[in-house]
């Protein structure tokens, strides 16, 4: 790995430096929007100068480049004065230095040139013609001219960049090729010889300048090639190499792999690059053997690899094992004929071989190797690989590189799915610690490493499959060292005088292990060479506290754990140190992956796990079953053979990890699987996935199968709610009675076809937009008041009924919904229209989160579905708010109970009609009651009921002849009103539907009186009962295995917060089920989600940075244009708070409840604003601290925060409706701790709803929020605008936020928000004298005079006093005893604060404190992971 990639930046500049500094002088001069002075004229040479002394003068300085680009030099400076002829050298590498640091700081690199985008193609040129530049620019400066390129390649979604980059790669760059090998493949594809014919007409005609200008283009990256292959020769094999040499070539490989990567740079560049033989150049350079081309090896791999994808070049398409294997007979027979026809003499042997004993390595060269420098140029110019050799001329090519082309073009390629199929999945010590595979530091951004990149396009399904599997694999990888290192290092393992391992700590996670054994070593499979599977029993003691202790009893079947062989080099008593290497401090030998199969019973038995309850196991020593790996196993083994150490003979700690965080083998397995199987997505999906093609091809507008006409069931409140939710359609009613305009409706649309024309076909016309509407009445479902259906009661807006539309419809559909835009109850009515309209269709809901899950499934089951059909699987429906269990098991117990009550009812029914025997005995008898019994009765009842035609009925008859009436004597009475014939027919008729209902549902019931066991039951509840299925995409990760094998089936998904779900966990719910017939039977994908707000959480900063890791496959959507359902309008926050965050999105407006509603239209008591930004400063000259690496804490903010929430409490705000946010674990740690000592054990104040991180809070909400930002010397991850979104978009009626005002107000990004937060006072306004709930309205001024709030101790201060007064005058109200007192404010070192008069505060002269009061960082070593204050998880006996 380069040094760039491994090294942590400089501290940051503080704000007063950031002042003092020569280019914020110039800033303020020149370009800085926030400067007050008139700005000067523009200088060219303030550019030179900056450039010179700033950029070239610090070696490009990070620290420098970051304050430039936060300065917005290039937005404000750079790009308006640029021009295409006059600009230098300097102006346009300055452009490009800050469209790369706005890469690295992951922020929009490309907004300021789509604004004016005039001169970007000439922009563009001047890179091109830098890039090839060979005087009067440095190898370094290149070296970033690459970057650049890198980024356009992974910017072609941007049209301005994809109008550029497309020119560089496009079929005329083939005139770089060899004209031989040219010919050839316009024999092969005699279309591109058509292209190239119409391209060679073009030019003819064309202008002298503009043919120079085309050929400069095609020949572009031919020159970059040869400018590569000469740095490239130039490293010397030994000696001190030159390091931007390294780097040059690392960056031009990592663009070549970026280009090679992607379908439409790679058509016809591909050919270009094995024409110019990079790939051997590279593979026989000095570089590659020496150490410093380390990481340039690793990336000539990845280069290698894609340049021999499995996929055709010319179509586009998959190649398989079979048509690779066709490709590679082809070429060693194409060679073998050449060697037959013209080389018999030396080669005869060779051509008369068969294809399997020649295409290995060492093979070829033990054939080619004896042959003559001009032999083998002949050979190889006849396979058109090089240009033919010229007689009485030297050849330019060495033997070596000769030899090279033919062995590695014709050797035989090992199958990828084969390797990956061998390798075990679980990682081991040589992979945990090796920095090359998993990058060890905080990743700055600056370097390049050898790792896949997630961007918009795949080539085919295996190359995103096998993207996602290394990286998710690398990614797990480092949190199981972390988790590793913490829970290896609380153990304190220390070398006994004997030798032994002793442990003077204790774990949560990892317990010694006192007994090992390998159990089973089953037989290989056919075909394999490792065992089946490995079974082994471990013994630990878990002599522990109960709560842990339980813990490690509830470990699961499939869980993960690791075993680990610790050998102390510390002696007793040695302490562990953090900033020094882990491994050499324990002693860590070996560590090995396993997977939990169950805890042993008594007898030695796994004890299984169902709803029975377990057996309780005396004593504290457990003993469980694991599975090995068994291909690390067979790997192992061999090694043991070879004389090393037994591995499973030397454990001596078992470690377990949360399970949250502990799916990554399931999830590696079920990618594995996948790559192994055809995997079948749906036609209608594969290109959009892998980012080809029409962006909208999948909307439900450009599908074959649009069904016109739908009931809309409860979505409509009242016809009128009809008619607003579609603008621009004509609504005609097919009735005319406006009295029976009443829901529900059943809508019929126009079909828009938008099938391919044919030559001389016209136009289709676009379908009218006339909307049908009838209105249909539910059929009476009984007297009972259960039985009446439940009904939708939001009055959806015409966005969300586009939304439901759209989701009703087969195709994908994305919904973008912003914060408080209703996406949940739009994801709940369209599962409600879909289980309504298409009664056989099994639809499955997938979350990020069980929180979400839950908030879904409660919704859902507030609606008209019935509980029968609803199945949660997972362990998160613990936390669903309802009495009942929608898990597994807790529907079947349901059904069984149900069906218990239905025969219950078929009993009593028996005994209305006085019909003798035991008929309610099973589901079998009743339904033979039904048949014989009841329809008869039912059928004799209508035929002497119904009036005949033309004639009105007797409405008394219905009465006299009901055969039920005795059956539902237990309804309201009377059952039959007597009012009118229709009436009464219509309530008999419900009564019959009521009944024929019981025996539905017994039917159903049927087959859980013949499957007998609990698992059987719930695997038919799984595959046939249930037609909405939840489950969180970790879930669907964990179980798809399990789900495939059971033969589950589902027709339409819906993904709540997928914005926040991992591409590859978006895919897997996709693949849940087998293909019927070659064809995947899904019809629906409806997305919902919202790319603004935070992405996925990636804990490694190189694959979150690098790799792009963090897009979600929703976010990837977007960006390639797949049409988008936006809602528009939000209902969580007041109008004011809501425009903090609404620029962000295309248009969000308010529902028209935010201004009418009295908490809206309410003042906040005791505040002047309902938001404000208060500027804190330092507090006794410290801002911002960094206690352990980016756990950032800022004391002032911590007591201003809780002295704020203090003062909420003491007006009477209740603590469950204010939550405290803030974007720093550290920050939280300390908040946190502040509360226990200031107010967290006072019964009047207490602890507020959450005290957590923005990123935590995502998906939530409260009244009130408190936000600190901590940061004082860098904008930090706040300046990811994403961030910023979620923090401004939780509060509801109130947003108080606490910041250094002068850093973040200048930040480029955050300025939108930033300039309606400086728009007020940065002071806090407070109005003491009023009181909770307000009775002001929120435009009124506050009640009584307005107080100042300085800074912090001011505040802290003012709350001590105001606690005291309120208490004494309760006290004296009441006559009870003086309560607990506050713990004194905090104090500046210099002179304290006295807050200033007010009516309702006594000002009292402030006591003198200790000097040292609050200045330590407690929450410093806190780990708790809770929302609230707590003790640490872990501690030391």
């Amino acid at each position: 790995m380069s040094a760039g990639g491994k090294k942590k930046l400089g501290a940051a500049p503080t704000v007063e430096q950031i002042q003092s500094d020569i280019v914020t002088r110039l800033a303020n001069q020149y370009w800085a929007p926030h400067s007050v002075a008139p700005k000067a004229p523009f200088n060219n040479k303030v550019i030179e100068d900056i450039f010179k002394k700033e950029l070239l003068g610090t070696k490009f300085s990070v620290r420098r480049i970051m304050l430039l680009e936060f300065s917005q030099y290039m937005e404000n400076y750079l790009w308006p004065n640029f021009h295409p002829e006059k600009s230098t050298i300097a102006h346009v590498m300055s452009i490009v230095i800050m469209v790369n640091e706005k890469f690295r700081e992951r922020v929009p690199a490309w907004e300021t040139f789509k604004n004016n985008p005039g001169h970007f193609p000439s922009f563009f040129r001047r890179i091109m013609s830098l890039s090839l530049q060979e005087e009067g620019i440095s190898l370094r400066e290149q070296t970033t001219l690459v970057v650049f390129l890198i980024h356009c390649v992974n910017s072609l979604e941007i049209d301005l960049i994809r109008e550029q980059a497309q020119r560089l790669v496009s079929l005329p760059i083939w005139v770089n090729l060899l004209p031989g090998r040219r010919e050839q493949i316009f024999k092969e594809n005699p279309k591109y010889k058509k292209f190239w014919n119409v391209i060679k007409k073009s030019d003819a005609k064309a202008e002298e300048a503009t043919l120079q200008n085309l050929d400069y283009e095609r020949r572009f990256l031919a020159r970059l090639i040869q400018k590569y292959c000469i740095v490239l020769d130039s490293v010397p094999a030994s000696g001190p190499v030159s390091m931007s040499k390294v780097h040059y070539c690392e960056r031009f490989i990592e663009l070549m792999v970026d280009l090679e990567a992607l379908l439409p740079t790679r058509r016809f560049f591909n050919t270009l690059m094995d024409d110019s033989h990079v790939v051997v150049k590279s593979h026989m350079s000095n570089l590659a053997k020496i150490d410093e081309g380390k990481l340039f090896s690793q990336l000539l791999d990845m280069l290698k690899f894609y340049s021999g994808f499995e996929i055709s070049d010319q179509t586009g398409e998959a190649l398989t094992d079979h048509n690779m294997t066709d490709i590679h007979y082809d070429r060693i027979t194409s060679l073998q004929k050449a060697a037959f026809k013209h080389f018999s003499e030396e080669l005869n042997q060779f051509a008369l071989s068969n294809v399997a004993g020649i295409d290995t390595r060492e093979t070829l060269l033990k054939h080619f190797k004896p042959l003559s420098n001009f032999k083998l140029h002949q050979i190889a110019a006849y396979l058109r690989l090089v240009e033919p050799p010229e007689e009485g001329k030297e050849n330019v090519h060495s033997t070596d590189f000769l030899l090279e082309l033919l062995v590695s073009r014709h050797e035989r390629r090992p199958s990828q799915l084969e390797a990956l199929n061998e390798m075990p999945l679980y990682p081991t010590e040589e992979i945990i610690w090796d920095e090359n595979i998993v990058p060890m530091e905080y990743f700055s951004g600056e370097g390049c490493l050898a790792l896949p990149k997630l961007n918009l396009q795949f080539l085919t399904l295996h190359d995103y499959l096998l993207r996602n599997f290394n990286l998710f694999r690398l990614e797990s990888t480092y949190e199981i060292r972390q988790d590793i290192e913490d829970a290896v290092s609380r153990m304190k393992p220390w070398k006994g005088e004997d030798g032994t391992s002793l442990f003077g700590g204790w774990a949560r996670m990892a317990q010694p292990i006192i007994g090992f054994n390998v159990v089973e070593v089953a037989k290989p499979n056919i075909g394999e060479n490792h065992p089946a599977q490995v079974r082994a029993d471990i013994t630990v003691n878990l002599n522990l506290r109960p709560q842990i202790k339980a813990e490690w009893e509830m470990l699961r079947k499939h869980d993960v754990a690791f075993l680990i062989t610790v050998r102390p080099v510390k002696n007793y008593g040695w302490k562990y140190i953090h900033t020094e290497p882990f491994i050499p401090q324990v002693g860590l030998t070996y560590v090995r992956g396993c997977e939990i199969e169950g805890m042993l019973d008594a007898d030695g038995r796994v004890i299984e796990e169902g709803p029975d309850p377990k057996p309780e196991l005396k004593g504290d020593t457990r003993t469980y079953r694991m599975w090995l790996d068994p291909n690390q196993y067979q790997q192992d083994m061999s090694a043991t053979v070879e004389g090393k150490e037994d591995v499973y003979e030397t454990f001596n700690v078992i470690m377990r990890r949360k399970p949250k965080e502990n799916n990554f083998k399931a999830v590696l397995e079920t990618i594995r699987d996948l790559m192994n199987t055809d995997c079948v997505v749906p036609d209608w999906l594969h290109d959009i996935i892998l980012g080809y093609g029409d962006p909208g091809a999948a909307h439900y507008l450009k599908m074959d199968n649009q069904i016109a006409s739908l009931d809309w069931n409860d979505t409509f409140l009242s016809y009128d709610h009809l008619r607003a939710s579609f603008p621009g359609y004509e609504i005609k009613p097919k009735v005319n009675d406006p009295g029976k305009l009443v829901p529900p409706f059943r809508l019929t649309f126009p079909i828009q076809t938008s099938g391919k024309r044919k030559h001389g076909e016209e136009a289709p016309q676009e379908a009218e937009k006339v909307i049908a509407v009838e209105p249909h009445v539910i059929p009476n479902r009984g007297p009972y008041l259960y039985s009446q259906p439940k009904r939708n009661a939001v009055p959806f807006t015409p966005t969300q009924i586009e939304a439901i539309k759209a989701g009703t419809q087969p195709g994908l559909t994305v919904v973008v919904g912003p914060p408080g835009t209703g996406k949940t109850d739009v994801a709940v009515q369209i599962i409600s229209n879909l289980y309504h309209n298409f009664p056989d269709q099994r639809t499955l809901i997938v979350t990020h989160s069980n929180q979400a899950l839950n908030q879904l499934f409660e919704k859902i089951m507030a609606l008209d579905v019935d509980e029968r059909h609803l199945l949660r699987l997972g362990h998160g429906e613990e936390a669903l708010e309802t009495e009942k269990d929608f898990s597994r098991y807790g529907r079947v117990n349901y059904v069984l109970s149900q069906r218990l009550e239905l025969l219950d009812e078929v009993a009593r029914l028996q005994e209305s009609l006085g019909v003798p025997g035991d008929v309610a005995y099973t589901c079998e008898t009743a339904g033979h009651f039904y048949l014989y019994q009841v329809l008869s009765r039912w059928e004799e009842f209508l035929s002497k009921a119904k009036a005949p035609a033309g004639k009105s009925g007797d409405v008394f008859k219905i009465q006299e002849l009901f055969p039920f009436s005795k059956f539902f004597e237990n309804a309201p009475q009377p059952l039959f009103k007597g009012r009118s014939y229709e009436e009464d027919l219509d309530i008999a008729e419900g009564c019959f539907r009521h009944i024929r209902k019981i025996f539905t549902q017994l039917e159903e019931f049927r087959a859980f009186e013949l499957l007998r066991s609990g698992a059987d039951r719930s695997r038919y509840l799984l595959v046939k009962e249930a037609k909405i299925i939840a489950m969180t995409c970790t879930h669907a990760a964990l179980k798809r295995r399990d789900l495939v094998q059971v033969g589950f089936k589902y027709d339409n998904i819906m993904m709540e917060e997928s914005a926040q779900i991992l591409e590859i966990e978006t895919f897997i719910p996709l693949l849940l089920q087998n293909p019927q017939d070659g064809y995947n039977r899904l019809k629906r994908w409806i997305m919902i989600g919202d790319h603004h707000q935070l992405p996925p959480v990636i804990k490694n900063m190189a694959f979150q940075k690098f790799s792009n890791m963090e897009q979600s496959l929703f976010t990837r959507f977007v960006r390639l244009g797949v049409p988008t359902v936006d809602l528009d309008a939000q209902g969580r926050a007041r109008g004011s708070l809501c425009n903090l965050y609404n620029w962000r999105y295309k248009i969000l407006g308010n529902l028209p409840h935010v201004s009418v509603w009295p908490e809206y239209r309410a003042a906040n008591p005791g505040f002047h604003f309902d938001f404000q930004l208060i500027d804190v400063g330092d507090f006794n000259r410290v801002g911002e601290s960094e206690p352990n690496p980016y756990f950032y804490q800022n004391l002032a903010e911590a007591e201003y925060v809780v002295a704020v929430f203090m003062y909420m409490r003491m007006l009477g705000y209740p603590s469950e409706k204010i939550s405290i946010l803030t974007t720093y674990n550290g920050q939280k740690h300390l908040i946190r701790d502040v509360i226990s000592q200031r107010c967290g054990n006072n019964p009047l104040i207490g602890w507020p709803s959450k005290v957590t991180t923005v990123d935590r809070f995502q998906g939530q909400q409260n009244d009130y929020i408190l936000l600190s930002l901590v940061r004082t010397k860098a904008v930090g991850h706040l300046r990811d605008v994403r961030r910023l979104v979620v923090a401004m978009s939780r509060a509801r009626l109130g947003l108080y936020i606490f910041a250094r005002v002068a850093l973040f107000q200048n930040c480029f990004e955050l300025t939108p928000a930033f300039n309606q937060l400086t728009a007020r006072p940065m002071q806090l306004h407070l109005a003491p004298s009023e009181l909770y709930p307000s009775s002001r309205k929120i435009d009124e001024p506050p009640n009584g005079p307005t107080l100042i709030i300085e800074d912090m101790p001011h505040m802290a201060s003012f709350v001590y006093d105001f606690y005291r007064n309120k208490v004494e005058m309760i006290m004296q109200r009441t006559g009870h005893q003086q309560p607990k007192v506050l713990q004194r404010p905090p104090q500046k070192k210099a002179t304290p604060s006295i807050p200033q008069e007010t009516p309702a505060v006594t000002v009292v002269e402030q006591p003198k404190v200790e000097k040292d009061m609050m200045e330590e960082h407690p929450g410093v070593d806190s780990d708790s992971d809770e929302e609230k204050g707590g003790e640490n998880e872990e501690k030391d006996k």
